[in-house]
């Protein structure tokens, strides 16, 4: 029977406490017992000289005494060692849920309600008055404390399920023979019953799928377990042929059960996977086992006998790699020795691809996102865009040459200066790693998954942080920079080497709103207008502490004129500059000068994003004058939510969005959330009938709509001025200062726009 959440939430725990204390009381004693009766009875037998039929049988009596002492020794060391895990973790797990349940539920407003089979659900409490209505950050607050709550719960199901599985064979159910399975730890109990469902492969029931999932789950970050399981699974090769194994029978046919329980195998084993091969774990593999996987790469694994079906061995490790977070040290030598693979012939693994397969997604890659399986190279850049260390390292560190099956050549040289350099290389070959017929809808977008894989890398090597991490966090330094400076140098509107895949794009937007402080910071001095010194003190330290750097004047604004185009990279941007903006002005309370200056340059900024996306728009829409105006409302009524949703939501109510310039960086957790937030509000806030009023009113000369277009023509200025007025009234400005300073705004918002619309020169 499965422990429940009231069994979590209420049982005594200090019962089990008290027995894992006698429990080593009893450990001690038999230690004493077994080596009283190993030097005492045994070592006399042993030494004695007897003979006749009274001499074997004694002797054989005291040997066998001896020994079930020691094995009554082993068997209390083993439920000792067990308890004593189990009782750990779940007092662990006991406190963090009473903290949800007891001080955390009650202060959003929630109560939490059993509703069997391990799960509750949470739900907010009437009032009476109350309307009952809920703002989205209260609604996605209580979803996330249900979900934390029943993660909980299901880790203690299976602490509880594991301990109970352990202790039976610990204690083998024969009270005449003492001495059976024997455990250190309750890892190794749990690793023990994982390598026993993996041996049965595909032949796993569902049910028993399940509980392998459920024990990798909880323990695939655990070093002591992960190691201890790969071993398990033999070698490299084995635990290679067992992902495809399993990668084949989920992804074939349509049965939706055994594809969700296979995308979580995956999900494990590269958990477990990362966290094996790390050196600075206590616990972790031979460091040989990087340079095997290497030699496997280009070699077939057999994965059915009976109908020839192999791949490569590049091809099954890339889909464990898209998940975990890697050590450079085993990741890195991979990663290279795949893209010097794939310059010598980009179409090598695809040919491995089955021909005319009516099932598309069959393959090594469950998951469904980023391609079918069959690239590696989309695999371990997948990989890289979890690993940021590893990432920072990939971008930054010089070349390695591999020879075919993996092992360093010393005596080769690269035809490249840098993975950056070839893997950004605007004629690169990116394979299409899809099982979609040419010609079909699917295959389309099948030269998307490895730039798209790409962008992923990037984003971990600039920000110090997973692509996809949540909560979002931000770890950038001296090296996170630099690349972040060549990404600029890459890609922007002036660059010779063509502009980025349409993939890449939403994550150079994701960089961009990461170093929105150095952005801003890089803009300021346009024009000639500022100095060094005064630039320094308003924006302060760079993230890493150090003296913060520029990219360049022009450099930032051609990039911010590249992703500010396009409309998702319009809102990011802009959502993490109005948060930026209004944060940093609050930091500058004290110093009016500075502050003011801050507020100059931060409506450039506005302008130049708010000019590139007109630019995009009308390139966009470029035979339809209609549809330029309507996106363009579009654009500012966004612009107008964005001033009274997100930013009052952030600001005005206490939260610290960004740390002030004095103090730094953009903060590390928050931005990218409010981005989110952004785009959610996006979806809702200029609905049809808005959008249909401005079309049917605005040529129609109607006083009212024509008041409202203009108003939303100049929401750029009103964007602008927004978070300064806010400052204006912190400083105590009098309402003439007020009246003076907002056209000085608009000028220097103006500014930015004109930059633009002016057709400059793009560079220096």
């Amino acid at each position: 029977m499965a422990l429940t959440y009231a069994d979590l939430l209420e049982v005594d725990l200090g019962k089990l406490g008290t027995a894992v204390s006698d429990w080593k009381k009893s450990v001690d004693a038999l230690k004493t017992a077994a080596e009283s009766a190993r030097k005492g009875m045994r070592a006399k037998s042993d030494a004695a000289r007897w003979a006749g039929v009274n001499a074997s049988v004694t002797r054989e009596f005291v040997t066998k005494t001896t020994k079930e002492i020691s094995d009554l020794h082993s068997e209390a060391s083993s439920i000792h060692s067990l308890l004593s895990d189990g009782h750990t973790e779940l007092v662990a797990l006991q406190k963090k849920i009473r903290v949800a349940v007891q001080q955390e539920a009650p202060g959003l407003g929630v109560r939490v309600e059993d509703i069997g089979g391990g799960k509750v659900r949470c739900y907010f409490a009437h009032v009476r008055g109350d309307t009952d209505e809920r703002t989205q950050e209260e609604r996605d607050s209580k979803q996330e404390l249900e979900d934390r709550i029943n993660r909980l719960v299901a880790h203690a199901s299976e602490i509880d399920s594991s301990l109970a599985r352990a202790l039976a064979k610990s204690h083998g159910g024969d009270k005449h023979n003492a001495g059976h399975r024997s455990y250190e730890s309750l890892d190794d109990a749990q690793a023990e019953r994982a390598a026993e469902l993996a041996k049965l492969g595909p032949e796993m029931s569902d049910k028993q799928y399940m509980e392998l999932n459920s024990i990798m789950k909880f323990n695939a970050r655990d070093a002591d377990f992960s190691t201890d399981f790969y071993k398990s699974l033999g070698g490299p090769k084995e635990a290679l042929e067992f992902y495809g194994r399993m990668s084949l029978d989920g992804t074939m046919g349509d049965n939706k059960e055994r594809l969700a329980l296979t995308r979580q195998l995956q999900r494990n084993m590269g958990l477990a996977l990362a966290s094996a091969t790390d050196p600075d774990n206590r616990s972790h593999l031979p460091a040989s086992w990087s340079g095997e996987f290497r030699k496997l790469g280009t070699q077939r694994v057999e994965l059915n006998p009976h109908s020839g079906m192999s791949a490569y061995g590049y091809q099954l490790l890339g889909g464990i790699l898209r998940y975990g977070n890697y050590d450079a040290r085993f990741i890195n030598p991979i990663a290279e020795h795949v893209v010097q693979l794939h310059k010598k012939d980009p179409d090598r693994f695809m040919a491995n691809r089955p021909v005319g397969a009516s099932d598309l997604d069959w393959g090594f890659n469950p998951s469904g996102k980023s391609g079918a399986g069959y690239d590696p190279l989309t695999g371990v850049l997948e990989g890289l865009g979890h690993s940021p260390e590893a990432a920072k390292k990939f971008f930054t560190d010089p070349a390695t040459a591999y020879r075919e099956d993996g092992t360093v050549d010393k005596k080769a040289t690269l035809d490249f200066k840098s993975y950056f350099d070839e893997l950004n290389r605007n004629d690169f070959e990116w394979p299409p790693d899809s099982l979609a017929h040419a010609g079909s809808d699917e295959a389309k977008h099948a030269r998307d998954v490895g730039p798209n894989a790409l962008g992923h890398a990037l984003e971990a090597a600039t920000t110090g942080s997973a692509w996809d991490a949540d909560p979002p966090a931000l770890h950038r330094d001296e090296e996170t920079w630099k690349i972040m400076e060549k990404v600029i140098g890459r890609y922007n509107v002036a660059s010779e080497d063509g502009l980025p895949h349409e993939a890449m794009k939403d994550s150079l937007a994701r960089m961009g709103a990461a170093y929105i402080d150095d952005l801003n910071y890089s803009i300021m001095d346009w024009g000639g207008t500022g100095d060094e010194l005064g630039r320094g003190r308003i924006f302060g330290e760079s993230g890493d502490g150090s003296k913060r750097a520029s990219f360049g004047q022009w450099e930032a604004r051609n990039f911010m004129m590249l992703v500010a185009a396009d409309e998702d990279g319009y809102q990011t941007l802009s959502a993490a500059h109005q948060v930026y903006s209004a944060s940093g002005l609050a930091s500058l309370e004290d110093n009016r000068d500075d502050g003011l200056a801050f507020a100059h340059n931060a409506a450039k900024v506005n302008g130049i994003l708010d000019e590139s996306r007109s630019h995009g728009i009308r390139e966009e829409f470029k035979d339809d004058e209609t549809a330029v105006i309507m996106e363009e409302n579009k654009q500012a009524e966004w612009r107008k939510t964005l001033m009274t949703g997100v930013l009052t939501a952030g600001v005005a109510g206490g939260t610290a969005l960004v740390l002030g310039p004095a103090a730094g960086v953009v903060a590390t957790t928050v931005i990218p959330v409010v981005m989110e937030s952004g785009a959610s509000t996006i979806s809702t806030a200029y609905g049809n009938h808005t959008m249909e009023y401005l079309q049917d009113n605005e040529y129609k000369n109607d006083p009212r709509a024509l008041r409202d277009v203009q108003e939303l023509e100049r929401v750029g200025e009103r964007g602008a001025w927004s978070p300064v007025r806010n400052y204006a009234i912190a400083i105590g400005m009098t309402q003439a200062e007020q009246l003076a300073l907002n056209p000085e705004i608009e000028q220097s918002y103006l500014a930015g726009k004109s930059a633009i619309s002016s057709n400059e020169k793009v560079s220096a």
